[in-house]
């Protein structure tokens, strides 16, 4: 029998990264992956296949709508093959994961592919495809085996017309109208690839808003932004019903009025968030206890009630993200490298890869609202920029909220372009600790997107922005 200083079970983001760092540590390392390729949903089925998707879209639209303003003139019709679009973000995603397993053998990392179980709380049992089953043992185990797609109870995924998120990667034809059900992150980035690509989108949100867990700002100004993009949106809409009929897929709400509300499409997006995956891990002959939401229950060194055993990433509590769950794969390593490693989940960025694309960090107003903090404003409109006149992205904004009394930062949200890697300048601010004033006094380079950041903390530092 094998026996190692720590395995992780599950190869995502945080799976991966925590085997990697305990390795680099010294620590004998397996990692566990019932698949056949390593990166998890993330990798596979997730943000990297998305954003190659949403790339690709891009591009397309860019070229029908708005190629001839920058005095580009494409002669013929421009014309989506969705096969060639589909392989290639599929070769993006095999390149992805053989990069994961070069890492895995580079940091002698023992993988081993088959569904892995809890013999008991120091015994691993992994289940191969060919049925024969091999046990390992393990002093220390990190479960990180993510989360799957949820759904609502009344409704039947065929995963032909009624699909979730990873259908929708692999679809063989564009719909002519894609129905949405939830406008959270996936929801919307989705639904916006097939927009772009001649599909009519209707998104059906319970909620009085999408990303509804963001500020409220960001939610107006993007839903603002995408019903210039011709989406529908029905919002405060309980959906009660979603019935399958050869190529056609109806679906019944109840608005916010109580009446009934029919919509019909030719595929179904059910896009209502993700749930933790704990199935086959046998986490009763281990000991291991789940919390009421049926998230693996940890401490805050994300140990679980198994001392030996801990928990990562999206079987979890906390928000569902990638990087979470890496920078969690890291405190778990270091910890039991007798390290003392800390996480900030309030720096914890959220992204929505859309365009414009929506980040953001810290405490929302809602939140500073609620909690009774004095805070202050400061605004800037992404169309006062010159390099956003420039390349046409005129859409958004950057607000900051700084404490009213020392001005330290408490929130960033932005809205715009490429916000998706602007947000870090926010996070690292925050990190230590920066007023609106640090940021305002700080050099930003002409012409960038990034200027409406310093423009923001201009505003929240004396009301003095400069380009508005």
């Amino acid at each position: 029998m094998s026996s190692f200083d720590v395995a992780v079970i599950g190869s995502g983001p945080g799976g991966y990264v925590a085997a990697i760092r305990c390795a680099q540590l010294g620590m004998k390392t397996a990692l566990i992956e019932k698949y056949s390729t390593l990166g998890g949903t993330c990798l596979n089925v997730g943000c990297i296949p998305s954003k190659a998707l949403l790339d690709s879209s891009h591009h397309y639209e860019d070229a029908v709508k708005h190629f001839n303003d920058h005095g580009i003139e494409v002669s013929g019709e421009v014309k989506v093959n969705l096969e060639k679009m589909i392989a290639r973000k599929q070769g993006v995603v095999d390149m992805t994961t053989k990069g994961i397993q070069f890492l895995m053998d580079k940091n002698k990392i023992t993988v081993f592919e088959g569904l892995g179980s809890f013999k008991d709380a120091t015994h691993i049992d992994i289940k191969k495809n060919d049925g024969a089953t091999e046990t390992i043992e393990a002093k220390n185990t990190i479960i990180a085996t993510g989360s799957k797609p949820s759904t609502l109870p009344f409704i039947t995924l065929d995963k032909k017309r009624v699909i979730t998120s990873t259908e929708a990667l692999e679809l063989k034809e564009i719909p002519k109208h894609l129905v949405v059900i939830g406008g959270g992150v996936i929801g919307l980035e989705l639904g916006q690839v097939y927009k772009r690509l001649g599909a009519e989108v209707t998104v059906v949100e319970y909620a009085n808003r999408i990303i509804p867990g963001m500020d409220a700002g960001l939610s107006k100004e993007l839903m603002k932004a995408m019903k210039k993009q011709k989406v529908k949106f029905n919002l405060s809409h309980k959906v009660k019903s979603v019935v399958a009929k050869g190529k056609e897929v109806i679906i019944k709400a109840d608005d916010k009025k109580g009446e009934e509300v029919t919509i019909s499409g030719d595929y179904c997006l059910v896009a209502v968030g993700r749930r933790p995956f704990t199935d086959g891990l046998n986490l009763d002959a281990a000991g291991v206890k789940l919390d009421d939401r049926g998230r693996v229950d940890v401490n805050a060194h994300l140990q679980t009630n198994v001392a030996n055993i801990y928990a990562i990433g999206d079987v979890i509590k906390g928000a569902m993200l990638a990087h979470k769950a890496e920078e969690e794969g890291t405190l778990v390593a270091e910890i039991l490298a007798g390290q003392k490693p800390h996480i900030d989940y309030n720096l914890i960025p959220g992204v929505v890869y859309t365009w414009p694309e929506v980040a953001a960090v810290g405490k929302t107003e809602e939140e500073l609202k609620e909690a009774g903090v004095a805070y202050k404003t400061g605004q800037f409109p992404m169309r006062a920029l010159g390099r956003s006149r420039a390349s046409g992205d005129v859409d958004g904004f950057v607000k900051i909220l700084a404490d009213k009394t020392t001005d330290e930062v408490l929130g960033v949200h932005m809205i715009g372009a490429r916000c998706a890697d602007l947000i870090s300048e926010a996070v690292t601010a925050m990190e230590f600790r920066a007023s609106a004033e640090d940021i305002s006094r700080m050099s930003h380079a002409h012409p960038t997107y990034s200027e409406a950041v310093k423009e923001a903390a201009l505003a929240a530092t004396e009301d003095r922005a400069l380009h508005v």
